[in-house]
């Protein structure tokens, strides 16, 4: 098996994700219907026991990282006085930015707010369509795709960076535990937390991985006119996991940043793109707004559910957090790889507040196109919507503002890199975390050790999409938020101790 003399194969945390993850690809292809009704009753379950536990924790984060900013750790370099950071400060954004939005900006900001605009809760007496179910439809997606759920990335990221690089622990998720109970936390017990964390990843990236094959193979289908059926999507599939297996074997510098540096140009020209084409441009700004003051104003309630219909909170909001839970603890690792240099502030500023800002922009933009265009046409897209899925539907809404041709191949090329550069990140700290001997002086585990990952992703996500099985691994890395949830707990918990003991620390000058 793939291995070096410095870099010897961790060989629990690298089979037994594989074992699992073949197991239950197996089973779902012979057993199909059962296998999703079991899981989604599994689920269900989880959902309605630990939904306080999700909405809380969510909020709690941001109160957690808002008090770390204004404490002497938020002055303490991660990687101390003397680091060196390995990103400049814009190519650090473009990586974290496109490492953590992967392809979920781009459906779900177009389809997401046609179902709160069209489909209002009905506890809260809105009529669809209505400008009021507007604003509470843009609220929500500042809800579900700003602060709250980078959060959850920025308090697990951080945690890492300070346990890797200050206190010099092993790269292992079991070493977030570490200043809660000390070296007690490598282990068994540790090697357990990286092999499910692990599992939940691996499933996750497949899902996201099967849903951009879908929509890429539809994009091309449309500009062509033809029907590529399966052939057309192994070959969009086999381009994906060869684009970022190479960019992740180039490592950080010569492969990561340079994809994430294009896509985030190319995110830029779509916004600018649907603002000069769109003819509710207009209307954007006061919707914006509309919405952000309905957001601030209902944030904790609505983020625990208090003014809202409990299923839909739990189907929306917590299956939201669920998502990004599974794919946290994975993601920190890389996330926290890249902090190295820079003051705790800085961290929180470059991992929280930039890409929230960003999804609030984006979100004005591209959902408030979306809401005006559907209010103007008497429900047009939420038809579509209805009919034929989400992917079709950012491929109908191009169209309707135009551009031809050149704008549909732009939104091709963003939902290819999309998921390239939130990939080839996460095949990395996969990669790292199924490798013993990783360390800030020798970060990059084995080119096999990364192939070998990248390639299980693509194979296990074409395979459940060619037997339409793709709702069955989604719902698999949404139960892999659940124990990712404690993962993040323990975590947030370590960053309040080392916050306490730096009280009476001195923090060095910020970076």
């Amino acid at each position: 098996m793939p291995a070096s003399a410095t870099h010897p194969l961790n060989r629990p945390v690298f089979f037994t994700p594989l074992a699992v993850l073949l197991a239950a690809v197996l089973l779902s292809l012979w057993q199909g219907s059962a296998f999703v009704a079991v899981e989604t009753a599994i689920n269900d379950w989880i959902l309605r026991s630990f939904s306080p536990l999700f909405a809380s924790a969510g909020v709690a984060f941001l109160a957690l990282l808002a008090g770390i900013a204004l404490s002497p750790l938020g002055g303490r370099i991660i990687g101390g006085p003397q680091a060196t950071p390995i990103l400049s400060r814009w190519r650090w954004f473009a990586v974290t930015l496109c490492t953590t939005i992967a392809t979920g900006i781009l459906f779900w900001g177009a389809a997401e707010p046609l179902f709160h605009l069209n489909d209002p809760p009905a506890m809260l007496g809105l009529e669809p369509g209505s400008d009021a179910a507007a604003t509470f439809a843009m609220s929500t997606m500042f809800l579900h795709w700003t602060l709250t759920p980078y959060a959850i990335y920025t308090v697990a990221g951080l945690a890492f960076a300070l346990v890797y690089y200050n206190r010099r622990e092993p790269f292992s998720l079991s070493s977030l535990f570490v200043p809660l109970i000390g070296q007690r936390a490598h282990g068994p017990v540790g090697t357990g937390i990286d092999i499910v964390c692990l599992y939940a990843l691996v499933a996750g990236m497949a899902a996201s991985l099967g849903a951009g094959v879908l929509a890429l193979a539809g994009g091309i289908e449309g500009l062509s006119g033809l029907s590529g059926g399966a052939p057309l999507r192994w070959a969009i599939a086999i381009a994906i996991v060869a684009t970022f297996v190479v960019s992740a074997a180039l490592g950080l510098r010569r492969g990561i940043t340079r994809l994430s540096l294009l896509n985030i140009w190319l995110f830029f020209a779509i916004l600018l793109f649907v603002l000069v084409a769109s003819p509710a441009t207009g209307r954007l700004p006061m919707l914006g707004l509309s919405g952000l003051g309905d957001y601030a104003g209902t944030f904790l309630p609505r983020s625990v559910g208090a003014d809202v219909d409990p299923d839909w909170h739990r189907q929306w909001t917590i299956f939201n957090w669920g998502n990004w839970f599974a794919w946290a603890p994975v993601t920190a690792l890389f996330l926290g790889r890249l902090a190295v240099g820079y003051s705790v502030r800085t961290f929180i500023l470059f991992n929280l507040l930039l890409p929230a800002l960003f999804g609030a922009i984006w979100m004005i933009v591209i959902a408030g196109t979306t809401i005006a265009l559907d209010q103007q046409s008497g429900g047009s897209l939420y038809a579509v919507l209805n009919s034929v899925g989400p992917d079709p539907l950012l491929y109908r809404l191009f169209s309707q503002l135009g551009g031809g041709s050149p704008v549909l191949m732009l939104l091709i090329g963003a939902i290819f890199l999309s998921y390239v550069t939130a990939a080839d990140s996460n095949v990395s700290a996969m990669s790292a975390l199924s490798t013993n001997g990783i360390s800030p002086e020798t970060p990059e585990a084995p080119l096999a050790v990364k192939i070998i990952w990248g390639v299980v992703v693509g194979l296990v996500a074409t395979v459940l999409v060619a037997a339409s099985g793709i709702d069955g691994i989604r719902m698999m890395s949404v139960l892999g938020g659940f124990p990712a949830l404690f993962v993040i707990l323990g975590a947030a918990l370590s960053l309040a101790v080392m916050a306490v003991r730096g009280r009476h620390e001195a923090a060095p000058a910020q970076s």
